[in-house]
């Protein structure tokens, strides 16, 4: 029996108890009252006018809770991830299994999850761009802004805004318990929530609390899916099995008399099936890797919670406080610390065999290279655990006949501490290899404790998998260790409100200031902060800034009721920023919207958007990570290198300059229907990023020499260790198009007599462009859409869904279209083509009010129903489902 079969047995207890609580309370639940929003209420996402009624310029799209259940991800990263406008990080469903593992960030048009500025009710969060801290069980709706944004709300909205709203009126209660599992019997996932809210002080107050906790084992190893594990690009092509071919389990011999033989448990030697060789890669052969032991989908569990109470002191005072807290661990097996034939073992090395020891002698011999996959040495686990609080004070209030007023302050704190057990230590480990015969006691000891007796070394057996002791595991391994806390203080005023009136209409204003400090500080062990470590440490690092900001904006009606000219309204903002790191920098934006006739409208903005370096990109020290590389300069050998990232202190804010226009069209004979059509186009100088590891090798073989400092070789030519620390490019742009068709009726109007209410709805982004130019080299991302660590983006991303609604059963069926492309355009591959893929989710609902248990909804969500497998070796596909077949039960009661 599978396992969902299991977890459907014993569910179903749990969901009959729902049913019965339903039914036992049907007497006494009374429905949710509505709930009437006032001006102070309303967040336009694009702009800090609040008048109500008022479409900004800014092309903005609303995600409904309902909407972003769709598929049942795990979290709204995830759901938001399915949406043409956005690039996953890595996968849809997870963030990968490197340091950053578990993040649930969103990548706005590709351009990097630092230039998409997420908010909660319009206010920064303290744990950046994470929406796993956020709990999704209170999530009103999400409002994207496509398009800058940064005169409204500050750096970071180069790409877009993502506005989180909160229900802060839920009134009532509800539960929900969900479970998950893929068609291969793994990333099996439970979620619980409760959310709970009531009026006080005769309903002068709110209080309202919600929470979730998500526990999903993740997917392990990456060679579980035919598609991803082991594949690599050899000889320019991509290829399936693929091991390395300068080490292996128990150790390879790399070059004398005994070359291309391997050690057998007893240290005993054989020959080694290389396979197809080709550089340091087998084909086909033995050779071990990674992908055998390391996860595809970062195993993870978290919780997070948020309360918030709102009083009104007066009909025009409000005050809103609320605290959000959420916690992020788990503790998995990570990569391993191997010895890619860096190791020379000499002839006197004491847990050699005399057999072997007579054939080096008779060759003339005294040591040997060596190479070995350390799966019982150090071979690493990642234990992490971040942490996030915030808690924010708001008050509200209204004076005069039409003037609003607002401030906040908002202090939060993020903590991402880290232990990565396993790794070794150079000295130690360099004195244990280094064994001989004791020549008093016959015994094997380190060649140190010959001159120093107290030295502590144990002497370690690498020839043969199993062979070294846990006395010397435990001598040459330690833990690299970090514990890292994010702080964000902010504080802020705003003033809005209709000054004047036109013979158009009222003019609207908006004006305040806000201000921030981020500080970042981390520590390391004392073996990271003494480099002890043979290839992986963590760096201590520390730094903060402070900005203050004023803003201003204004909407001015024009002429209306006018042939052609309905309502035509012009918009404007402008925002001074001064960082005490970087100076003073402005951010405008100008734009106007008109009906030209009824339902029928257009918009256009033209920003200046900016974008400072955040604490990361000027303070971190070294991050450490590794990746295949395509090397031109060595006839496209595929090799795995190091890549060392890190931080700049001298990076100069980049500016975008950002051209929004579209057209809206809801024609009032077809009620229901809406149409919209937005072209963008974002152009950014001084780019703040890092280069991805391939770009590097590529512009610098493309003649970029001040990209080849990035590069490390050995004397041999061959490429030992990249280094993507941040750098200002020359120029960074992209533009488009994004399309949607959205259409709601009553079900009759197509078949008579059905119930319920129909919902269709098309969304679309097709790219033209996204180019990266340092000023030797454009390179072009678009079609580059297989590699999850460029910057790649499809020509053409659809979403169509189609949903019914009936008293008891609801359906929804949703395709999602990826057009064709290539695995990555920037290195020749042979066989780079993609197909187009398309997905197909569905989901089925139904509501058991009518058989008594009021409250009470069950679900069955099936995401890539048909299983479809991914493109080969798409491990972390930005695109494409890694999981296969993900179905998802669950019950929900309301009461």
């Amino acid at each position: 029996m599978s396992r969902l079969n299991t977890r459907l047995i014993s569910c179903s207890s749990a969901i009959a108890l729902l049913s019965c609580a339903g039914a036992a309370l049907a007497q006494t639940a009374e429905p949710a009252p509505e709930q009437t929003a006032s001006v102070s209420d309303i967040v336009v996402t694009g702009s800090r006018i609040d008048r109500a009624g008022f479409e900004a310029p800014t092309p903005t799209v609303r995600l409904t809770a309902e909407d972003l259940s769709v598929g049942a991800r795990p979290n709204i990263a995830a759901a938001l991830n399915d949406m043409p406008q956005f690039r996953a990080t890595t996968s849809p469903q997870t963030t990968g299994t490197n340091t950053g593992a578990g993040n649930a960030p969103v990548d706005l048009r590709g351009l990097g999850i630092s230039r998409t500025l997420v908010l909660i009710d319009g206010r920064r969060v303290s744990s950046e761009n994470d929406l796993n801290s956020i709990p999704s069980v209170l999530v009103k709706s999400v409002d994207v802004v496509t398009g800058g944004a940064s005169a409204a709300w500050g750096s970071g909205a180069v790409a877009g805004v993502v506005n989180v709203g909160i229900d802060r009126n839920f009134t009532g209660g509800k539960l929900g318990a969900e479970y998950g599992i893929s068609s291969y019997d793994d990333a099996e996932q439970v979620r619980y929530e409760g959310a709970w809210g009531r009026g006080f002080a005769d309903g002068r107050g709110h209080f309202v609390i919600g929470g979730e906790y998500l526990n999903n084992d993740g997917v392990i190893p990456k060679n579980s899916r035919p598609n991803i594990g082991r594949w690599a690009t050899v000889n320019g092509a991509l290829t399936p099995n693929v091991g390395m071919a300068d080490a292996a389990y128990g150790g390879l011999i790399l070059s004398g008399v005994n070359n291309g033989k391997v050690f057998n448990p007893d240290g005993t030697l054989r020959p080694f099936n290389f396979g197809t060789k080709s550089g340091s890669n087998t084909v086909g052969g033995e050779g071990p890797s990674n992908d055998d032991l390391s996860p595809l989908v970062t195993p993870q569990q978290r919780y997070t919670a948020m309360a918030s109470a709102t009083y009104e002191v007066s009909d025009t005072l409000r005050v809103t406080a609320d605290i959000r807290h959420s916690r992020m661990w788990n503790n998995y097996i990570w990569f391993g610390d191997h010895d890619r034939g860096d190791l020379t073992i000499g002839i006197d090395n004491a847990f050699l065999s005399p057999a072997i020891r007579s054939a080096m002698a008779a060759a003339g011999e005294t040591s040997f290279k060596f190479g070995r996959f350390n799966s019982d040495l150090s071979y690493s686990t990642i234990d992490f655990e971040r942490l996030t609080t915030q808690a924010t004070l708001a008050v509200d209030g209204e004076f005069g006949r039409n003037w609003r007023w607002g401030a906040y302050y908002s202090h939060g704190e993020f903590e991402n501490n880290i232990d990565t057990p396993g790794f070794l230590l150079k000295t130690q480990f360099a004195n244990a290899v280094d064994s001989v015969i004791d020549p008093v006691s016959g015994k094997p000891v380190c060649r140190v404790t010959l001159t120093n007796a107290n030295s502590g070394c144990v002497p370690i057996n690498l020839f043969g998998l199993g062979s070294p002791s846990q006395e010397a595991i435990d001598y040459v391994t330690g833990t690299p260790q970090q514990r890292a806390t994010t702080k964000l203080d902010s504080v802020g005023f705003s003033l809005r409100g209709e000054p004047v009136t036109l013979p158009a209409g009222d003019v609207s204003v908006a004006f305040g200031f806000e201000a921030r400090k981020e500080s970042l500080k981390q520590t390391v062990s004392e073996l990271d902060a003494a480099k002890a470590f043979k290839t992986f440490s963590f760096s201590a690092m520390a730094g903060d800034f402070t900005v203050k900001e004023a803003f201003a904006e204004v909407l001015v009606p024009i002429v209306r009721d006018l042939p052609i000219l309905n309502n035509l309204q012009f918009n404007a903002a402008a925002r001074i920023s001064d960082y005490d790191t970087t100076g003073s920098i402005w951010s405008w934006k100008v734009g106007a919207t008109n009906e030209f006739f009824p339902g029928f409208r257009g918009r256009i903005t033209q920003s200046r958007d900016i974008r400072s370096a955040n604490l990361s990109e000027l303070f971190t020290t070294t991050t450490i990570g590794y990746n295949w590389i395509n090397d031109p300069a060595k006839n496209g050998a595929n090799v795995y290198v190091l890549n060392n990232g890190g931080g700049n202190p001298n990076l100069l804010p980049e500016t975008a300059d950002t051209l929004t226009l579209g057209v809206t069209y809801a024609p009032p004979s077809i009620p229901g229907l809406n149409l919209s059509l937005d072209y963008y186009s974002i152009k950014i100088d001084d780019v703040i990023t890092t280069i991805a590891p391939q770009d590097l090798v590529n512009r610098c073989n493309s003649g970029n020499t001040a990209l080849c400092a990035k590069i490390e070789r050995d004397a041999g030519g061959n490429l030992v260790r990249t280094m993507s620390t941040f750098v200002n490019l020359a120029k960074y742009q992209t533009d488009g198009v994004d399309a949607e068709v959205s259409y709601s009726s009553a079900a009759d109007l197509w078949v008579p007599g059905a119930t319920g209410r129909l919902k269709m709805r098309l969304v679309g982004t097709w790219v033209n462009s996204l180019t990266t130019d340092d000023g030797i080299t454009e390179i072009e991302y678009v079609k580059s859409q297989g590699y999850s660590f460029g910057l790649g983006v499809p020509k053409l991303r659809l979403n169509a869904s189609l949903g019914w609604k009936g008293e008891v059963f609801g359906v929804d069926l949703r395709a999602r279209y990826i057009s064709a492309g290539n695995y990555n355009s920037t290195i020749p591959i042979s066989n780079n083509h993609i197909d187009a893929f398309t997905y197909v989710d569905l989901g089925v609902t139904a509501d058991l009010a009518k058989y008594g248990a009021d409250g009470v909804e069950l679900y069955a969500k099936a995401t890539n129903l048909f299983d479809k497998e991914p493109p080969v070796g798409a491990s972390f596909s930005p695109y494409y489902d890694v999981i296969g077949r993900y179905v998802t039960v669950g019950a929900r009661y309301r009461f």
